[in-house]
C-alpha cells in the first residue's frame, strides 16, 4: 500500500504538476510586502518602452535622424517585453509585472495583425521585386529563379551594365516585354508602353515608370531604388538623400493619371519610417494587407527589416510573400493583387 501511494503521488507529469510549479513560484510572494517596492527601475523601463513604441512618430529627426532609425527596427522593440517579464519574475516584483503589460499591449496593437496569415487565394496579377545586388556572383541563376516564380511582372534594382545582359537573356523566354533605365529594369508578360525614367533627384537614373496592359486593364508600374542610408557614430542615421528622393517619387505618383498603380522597389526604409510618408501615404502595402508575418527582406542571411516594398493603389492585395534567397543580400518579394 505504501509503495502504491508513493507511485501515485510521485507522478510528475500532467497539467496539475505544471500548475503546482506556478503556485510554488508565487507562494513565496505571499506576505512579502516588498513585492510592490522592488523592481521600480524595471517598471520605469517598461513604461519608457511603451512610450517609445506608442509615440515613435514624435521622436525628432533633428539629431541623427533618431526617429527614422527607431522606426526602421520598431517591431524588434517587442523583444524587450519577454526580457522585462523574466527580470520581473526573478526580481519578484509585482510592480514590474504590471508595468510590463503596457509595452505588451502597445506592441500587439501596432504589430499583432502582422503575426497572423492574411493571405488569400487567386488574384489577377502576380508581381515580384528584387534588389539583385550589384555584386551578385550568379546573375543568370538569380534571373532563372525569378522567371520560375510564376510572376507576370518582375522589377529588378541595382542592375549593372556588366550583369544586365545576363538578366535579359535568362528572362527573355518568360517575359516578352522589358525595359531598363539606368540601374532599374522591368520585365512583363503583357505589353508595355509609355516607359520613361522618373527623376528622383539623384543626377542619375534609379527609377522608371511604365504602363502595362493587363487583361483586366492598364496599370502604371513604378520601379524605384531610393538611395541607401547609413548609421554612423558621428552623424547618426544619414538619410537626407533618400528622403529627398522619396519626396520626388511621391510627387510623381501623386501626378499619375492612371488609377491603378503598383510601386515595386528597394526604398531603403520601412512603412513605419515617417520620412517615406510622401510615398506610403498614397499607397497600400501588400504585406500589411495580405501578408503572412512581417516579410522582412534585408539582410537576406538574417532578415531584420522590410526595406523592399510592394505597394498598390486602386487594387486589392490578395497575398504577399518572400521568395527563397538568391545570390543577393536582399530577399525577393512577391505579391498577388486583384484589379
Amino acid at each position: 500500500m505504501a509503495q502504491a501511494y508513493m507511485t501515485e503521488t510521485g507522478n510528475s507529469s500532467g497539467p496539475e504538476h505544471s500548475g503546482s510549479r506556478f503556485r510554488r513560484l508565487f507562494d513565496g510572494w505571499r506576505g512579502d510586502r516588498r513585492i510592490w517596492r522592488r523592481g521600480i527601475a524595471l517598471a520605469v523601463f517598461a513604461v519608457l518602452l511603451a512610450l517609445v513604441m506608442l509615440l515613435h512618430a514624435h521622436i525628432p529627426n533633428t539629431v541623427g535622424n533618431l526617429g527614422s532609425l527607431i522606426e526602421t527596427f520598431l517591431p524588434w522593440l517587442g523583444l524587450g517585453v519577454p526580457l522585462l517579464l523574466v527580470l520581473a519574475l526573478v526580481r519578484k516584483s509585482a510592480t514590474a509585472l504590471i508595468a510590463v503589460v503596457l509595452p505588451a499591449m502597445v506592441w500587439v496593437n501596432l504589430f499583432g495583425g502582422l503575426v497572423f496569415d492574411k493571405s488569400g487565394s487567386g488574384g489577377d496579377l502576380t508581381v515580384v521585386t528584387h534588389n539583385v545586388n550589384a555584386e551578385n556572383p550568379d546573375a543568370a541563376g538569380t534571373a532563372r529563379e525569378l522567371a520560375a516564380s510564376g510572376a507576370d511582372v518582375v522589377a529588378l534594382e541595382e542592375l549593372t551594365q556588366e550583369a544586365a545582359p545576363a538578366y535579359k537573356q535568362a528572362l527573355a523566354q518568360t517575359f516578352k516585354y522589358h525595359a531598363v533605365e539606368g540601374t532599374v529594369g522591368l520585365w512583363s508578360k503583357y505589353p508595355m508602353s509609355d516607359t520613361r525614367p522618373v527623376d528622383i533627384k539623384l543626377g542619375w537614373t534609379r527609377a522608371l515608370r511604365s504602363t502595362v496592359d493587363t487583361p483586366k486593364g492598364q496599370i502604371a508600374v513604378y520601379v524605384a531604388h531610393l538611395p541607401s542610408v547609413r548609421v554612423k557614430l558621428n552623424a547618426g542615421f544619414t538619410a537626407g538623400q533618400r528622403d529627398n528622393s522619396a519626396e520626388a517619387l511621391g510627387v510623381a505618383i501623386r501626378d499619375e493619371p492612371i488609377k491603378n498603380v503598383v510601386l515595386l522597389g528597394d526604398l531603403n526604409g520601412t512603412m513605419n519610417d515617417r520620412a517615406l510618408s510622401p510615398v506610403t501615404s498614397q499607397l497600400r502595402s501588400t504585406q500589411g494587407a495580405a501578408g503572412d508575418g512581417f516579410g522582412f527582406s534585408w539582410p537576406a542571411a538574417f532578415p531584420m527589416a522590410r526595406i523592399d516594398q510592394i505597394m498598390v493603389r486602386g487594387m486589392e492585395p490578395e497575398s504577399s510573400w518572400t521568395l527563397p534567397q538568391t545570390g543577393s543580400d536582399h530577399l525577393p518579394l512577391a505579391a498577388s493583387v486583384k484589379l
